[in-house]
């Protein structure tokens, strides 16, 4: 018979027993519920967690002037937010879709991005790409793996719409899955053609030749200029498109001096020829006004001393983009405060705050979800049903094509410096449709 001390032993050993088990149950615990506080991409659980969010832009040659300033207007934003959009955590990561020996985007490297964004199961969207010949590749990419994708300076109109102006096929060979997927926040060409053609017959431009360099946004821009010059009262004697890799365009130069031209406009990117060709019409007609779109309005192109345009051809040049000036948007002077404290540059390209407002309504976006954040079939849905975003640009919205609602584009001259001087906002009366 056991006395009663003993069995008072054997009950302490059991409770100590049972203790240490609820013990390593809790820990156990712990570690799992650990282990699924940061869901799977497409998970509508809560608890918060990391995101990933991209960007995809040329970060070597040209067109750097304008697309780092881009990246470090949306690392503000990421910054200002404590790298938060609500609940979740986002781990921002910059591609180059450029390569030093192009000098400009590359086909290999923006495939290359867009199929590690697609593969990324934490992937809730791509801000890409700066160049429309790039989302051309990039988009079918994306669109089969349902990433939604912004671009913060596409322009060409076959990347959205069948307008004038766009290629047999388009859009639709870019959707491969049958549900779109891109979206941008800058307008379509229809509107910077017309923009482009308003600041030529204010200029007093009488005879316009045209040149563009072949690619997606140069052609589609040039033959948008074409289409709707009967609306502005200008006169196209010419459109050629360029060999972008010729040493020089004198040739071409003596041509449209026989046409008679007294303006000159160039549809493409500053990589593709474009401080060459125009060096080379001011040789033949010192006279001649230079014009170009957004895609030359930067400061690689206008300013002598970064490799750009002679000073002769400063107070002859304008060029459009997207973004007016920076301190009349609705939240443009704090956002140059902020830039100014942050970089130490109180004058940024312009595009700077279109980066900014692209990192913006991607966490406003995500926050919104709340615990859907994560989800980017939820974050596509939220972006193509926002008609009214809240933004440093003011408010805007998307429509069915994914295309904003945002219709000016903003005039600059070039200072006595070479930079870039804001001149007045266009906003065109008429394009075509």
């Amino acid at each position: 018979m056991t006395s009663i001390n003993e069995r008072k032993m054997k009950i302490m050993r059991r409770t100590t027993a049972i203790a240490a088990l609820a013990v390593i149950a809790l820990a156990a615990a712990g570690c799992s519920s650990s282990g699924s506080s940061s869901p799977s991409s497409g998970s509508t659980s809560g608890g918060g967690g990391t995101v990933d969010v991209y960007s995809s832009l040329p970060l070597q040659g040209a067109s750097s002037s304008q697309t780092i300033p881009m990246v470090n207007g949306m690392k503000l934003a990421l910054a200002q937010a404590n790298n938060k959009a609500g609940q979740w955590t986002v781990n921002y990561q910059s591609l180059d879709d450029s390569t030093a020996a192009a000098g400009k985007w590359d086909p290999g490297q923006t495939a290359g991005n867009a199929r590690k964004v697609a593969s990324d199961p934490k992937a809730v969207i791509y801000l890409g790409e700066f160049n429309s010949g790039a989302s051309e590749v990039s988009i079918p990419i994306l669109n089969e793996a349902g990433i939604p994708q912004v671009s913060p300076g596409n322009t060409y109109v076959g990347l959205t719409t069948s307008l004038p102006g766009s290629a047999p096929g388009e859009p639709q060979k870019y959707y491969p899955s049958g549900k779109r997927t891109y979206l941008r926040i800058v307008p379509i060409d229809s509107s910077q053609a017309a923009a482009g053609l308003m600041a030529m017959k204010a200029a007093g431009c009488t005879k316009v030749a045209v040149a563009n360099d072949k690619e997606a946004y140069g052609g589609g821009l040039a033959t948008l200029l074409g289409l709707e010059k009967g609306f502005y009262g200008v006169t196209i004697v010419s459109n050629t498109g360029i060999d972008k890799t010729a040493p020089n365009f004198r040739s071409y130069a003596s041509t449209i001096k026989g046409q008679g031209a007294d303006c000159f406009y160039f549809a493409g990117i500053t990589a593709n020829g474009a401080v060459q060709i125009a060096k080379d019409v001011h040789s033949a007609i010192p006279t001649a006004k230079v014009f170009g779109g957004d895609g030359v309005c930067s400061d690689t192109f206008t300013n002598a001393t970064k490799g750009g345009i002679p000073a002769s051809l400063y107070p002859l040049t304008e060029c459009t983009t997207a973004a007016s000036n920076l301190s009349a948007y609705p939240g443009g002077r704090a956002f140059l405060t902020a830039y100014q404290a942050k970089y130490s540059v109180s004058n940024p390209d312009p595009y700077a705050i279109y980066g900014y407002a692209a990192m913006q309504l991607a966490l406003n976006t995500i926050k919104n979800l709340g615990a859907q954040g994560n989800s980017k079939s939820a974050v596509l849905a939220a972006l193509f049903a926002d008609k009214s975003v809240q933004s440093v640009l003011g408010t805007y919205g998307f429509d069915s094509n994914g295309d904003t609602t945002l219709k000016s584009w903003g005039l600059y001259k070039v200072g006595s410096n070479g930079e870039l001087a804001f001149y007045h906002t266009v906003t065109p009366t008429k394009t075509v449709s």
